[in-house]
């Protein structure tokens, strides 16, 4: 043994010990190759793995009869079963029963984007097969994530899946419970429980050193230097002291086991091979040390078999979420992340409007869910993203990325256009009806404005007089014409409720009368000979909203800003209460840039060095933060049904950022857009939306996430992020006393910051003060992290919200009522 390395390895466990090695291939689609590239790769990884598993079963290779094989992540299997030949289906259906190798319940490593629906479909893929040939899988494995919606552990229990093995990564994250290699029940929103081993990082047995020429150092952080290709003897001894030290730390902190379990890779990167000399090694250590340290070869069923040998009555059970660290990086694509929500929502009501398949196949539907997934799945570029965005590599992968997102939107809505077809819908002839049918999927009732489609020689029609009718009362419907020429109408539909409208044309055969205009002038119109109408008029019969210099006001809202300033006012006039919180720091809608700089914003090196000491604050100490001052006010419409006002800011970063305010006459609600053009920078930044509402100090706030709800900073697993978190439709809040709640539903944007903007510790869960409270921002765009994060933002966007006021209603109805208020109704011209 080195005697350099020999001097410092006194510290030496007191008691026997086993290490489970679980043996796996963590994917990463497009991070270290052509997605399609690290398709082939892990399709051969089966293959080797099989001819590994074969070799040692037929007792050709009796040195590898310890080996065991992981499957990550389902993904990798299905593409492996596309190509196979049917000797190969057979051999690996055998190898599975066997256990040499073993599925794992989880389909990809995901992002929160997926909404429950794809959760089920993709962790019910590797049961379904497992079926096939009369086999269970009880357990899932992720990797490189650091969380899952609080629906995922639901997801999981009604897939059949009883444990789930958690390897998380803390660069720019971090583990939960104020330890790893620890094991939790996670209650789900439903009560069911789910077997929890908090982990290691996934590739913690290639620092040990149980793979020759993959000895790593990443999370260990000890006084050696080395190389992953060491001579044999000297990655023995670094192997040696490592493992000794490792176990006797787990004694010192009074780990309670004789056993701990630790991933390993066939070679020191992402996406690797299958290694038979990890158990060649591994048999050549236990030789020599196997009586004190004993490592063995595992799956994932058989770890949480020994485990559960062990008294688990006293484990600690935790409800709620445990928001994704990583989940960010949507943020870093917001257009194609936009693109994808939207397609979510359109296959969801293909599968409410046609639940058979009688329009839109089960196949179709498939191929939809399928680029969805591949959009959602964790790896957000190449490896070289931020250092070289110029390279073609970064380039290739960048596009493909986000042509999932838009294959999933051409996919959905082709399966939406079919499923309207079905439905008498009318496509292009001549002389097609101005017959529309509007109708409300989601499971809650809603009151919303739609605009009538019409094309674009169709709107001459409404320069003539017409009426808007409700086919099923006959009576004509109030409508309003916006400054762009599109007509607008509201309607009240109870869920899954559909209603037939109409614009009925006055026919005449006198020409003139056809013509709409059967005056050669007008006395008493303020337009001057050139045909300008820019003189202000009060109408005979105002409207219902009042629009002055610097407010917008309904029977239900008052909306105040200031010059140079922002929105300094949200009132509810039915309970004349200010509906914006008293202690924010920015106005509502506000802007909010910042920049990190770097020492030379040119040196690729600062700008990665730069992005990497920022740890978990997703900005640098020396950031430097904007917020939007309001510079001009226009009036765009007023009418009969709302009433809408152009705010421009002035903010650093961006060379326009507008808002356009929609205000509704009839109803609580309140439609945003925010439209922006973002300044290309390769510096580190983020770009906030300022969301400072609140209904009071007795309310809570909720989150609606994936397949349930939660209250931010109170329904989390300890230890779990508190910055931010990624929801599905929006965030509410909800007064208990008075059954009251304000929506606030986020259409394109999914990241909502929660903790403060300030760079700082970060706080974790329960470890924060008891009255704090958090604050809430649409984190819009980021491009912070130095790997593989879309290097710039830079360009147009324009983002979708709402504010809207509800009365009686519990947590799970408002939750709904977000549903529908975000899904929007679906209209379509039919026969």
């Amino acid at each position: 043994m080195n005697k350099n390395i020999s001097r410092q390895g006194s510290h030496r466990p007191a008691r026997p010990w086993t290490i489970y090695a679980i043996h796996h291939s963590h994917t990463d689609i497009g991070y270290t190759e052509r997605q399609e590239r690290i398709e082939q790769y892990h399709v051969d990884f089966i293959r080797q793995a099989l001819d590994i598993t074969d070799a040692a079963h037929r007792g050709e290779r009796p040195e590898w009869k310890s080996f065991r094989w992981t499957c990550e992540t389902f993904w990798a299997v299905e593409k492996f079963l596309e190509s196979a030949t049917t000797e190969e289906k057979e051999a690996f259906q055998q190898a599975v029963i066997r256990g040499d190798i073993e599925l794992s319940g989880t389909y990809l490593n995901m992002t929160e984007l997926p909404d429950f629906d794809l959760l089920l479909r993709n962790h019910g893929k590797a049961q379904r097969y497992a079926n096939t040939f009369g086999h269970r899988i009880d357990s899932a494995m992720t990797a490189d994530i650091n969380g899952y919606s609080w629906g995922y552990a639901e997801s999981l229990l009604q897939n059949n899946i009883e444990h789930l093995f958690s390897c998380i990564h803390t660069h720019h994250g971090m583990y939960p419970l104020g330890r790893k290699q620890t094991p939790f029940w996670w209650e789900s929103h439903s009560g069911g429980r789910l077997l929890v081993w908090n982990g290691e990082h996934y590739m913690f047995g290639n620092e040990l050193g149980f793979c020759p020429d993959a000895l790593g150092k990443y999370i260990i952080k000890d006084e050696l230097q080395h190389n992953l290709m060491e001579p044999a003897e000297r990655h023995n001894d670094i192997a040696a002291l490592r493992i000794n030290r490792y176990l006797w730390n787990l004694e010192q902190e009074s780990y309670p086991y004789s056993f701990v379990p630790v991933m390993v890779s066939g070679l020191g990167t992402d996406n690797a091979s299958p290694n038979a000399d990890i158990a060649e090694w591994i048999s050549a250590w236990n030789e020599q040390y196997g009586d004190q340290i004993t490592i063995k070869m595992a799956t994932l069923s058989e770890f949480f078999a020994v485990l559960k040998q062990e008294d688990l009555s006293e484990l600690p059970v935790h409800r709620g979420d445990w928001p994704d660290w990583w989940t960010d990086g949507v943020a870093s694509t917001a257009m194609h992340t936009q693109i994808y929500r939207d397609a979510q929502r359109t296959l969801r009501k293909v599968k409410r409007l046609d639940p058979g398949h009688a329009a839109a196949s089960l196949a179709e539907i498939e191929e939809a869910s399928q680029a969805l997934t591949m959009y959602a799945e964790h790896t957000w570029g190449y490896h070289s993203s931020v250092y070289e965005p110029w390279h073609p590599q970064v380039q290739m992968l960048e596009v493909r990325k986000q042509a999932y997102a838009a294959e999933a939107s051409k996919l959905a809505y082709r399966a939406l256009d079919k499923t309207l077809v079905a439905r008498q819908g009318a496509l292009l002839a001549p002389h097609r009806p101005l017959r529309y049918e509007v109708i409300n999927t989601e499971p809650a009732a809603a009151t919303l404005q739609v605009t009538i489609p019409l094309d674009g020689w169709e709107y001459v029609i409404l320069k003539k007089k017409f009426e808007l009718i409700d086919e099923t009362t006959g009576q004509p419907l109030p409508y309003q014409l916006t400054h762009t020429g599109a007509l607008v109408t509201e309607l009240t539909l109870e869920a899954g409720e559909s209603r037939i409208l109409f614009i009925h044309t006055p026919e005449s055969s006198d020409v003139f009368a056809a013509s709409g205009n059967m005056a050669t002038a007008r006395n008493t119109e303020p337009i001057a000979c050139e045909g300008i109408a820019d003189i202000w008029t009060q109408p005979l019969t105002p409207y219902p909203i009042v629009v002055g210099k610097s407010s917008l006001e309904s029977d239900f809202f008052r909306i105040e800003w200031e010059m140079n300033k922002g929105i300094t006012a949200w009132i509810d006039k039915t309970r004349s209460a200010e509906l914006l919180d008293g202690e924010r720091e920015h106005g509502a809608f506000t802007p909010v840039y910042e920049v990190t700089p770097a020492q030379d914003e040119f040196n690729p090196s600062e700008i990665c060095s730069t992005r990497r000491r920022m740890g978990r604050n997703r900005k640098g100490t020396n950031v430097q933060r904007d917020a939007g001052r309001i510079t001009r006010a226009t009036v765009l419409d007023n009418g009969p049904l709302f009433a809408l006002v152009e705010l421009v800011f002035d903010v650093k970063g961006l060379s326009y950022y507008a808002l356009h305010i929609k205000m509704f006459a009839n109803q609580p609600r309140v439609e945003v857009s925010v439209r922006f053009h973002k300044d290309s920078v390769w510096l580190p930044e983020n770009v906030y939306v300022a969301l400072p509402f609140s209904l009071g100090a007795e309310a809570e706030l909720y989150a609606e996430k994936t397949g349930c709800h939660v209250r931010p900073w109170k329904d989390q697993i300890p230890g779990s992020c508190l910055d931010y978190t990624s929801v599905q439709e929006g965030i509410f809040w909800h007064s208990a006393k008075d059954r009251e709640a304000l929506t606030l539903s986020m259409t394109d944007t999914p990241l909502v910051q929660l903790g403060t903007l300030e760079h700082g510790p970060r706080q974790l869960h329960a470890m924060q003060p008891a009255d704090s409270r958090p604050s809430t921002y649409a984190w819009i765009l980021t491009n912070y992290w130095e790997t593989n994060f879309k290097a710039t933002l830079g360009g147009f966007y324009e983002f979708r919200y709402a504010v809207e006021r509800h009365r009686q209603l519990d947590p799970q109805q408002t939750a709904k009522t977000l549903h529908a208020s975000t899904g929007q109704f679906t209209i379509h011209r039919i026969h």
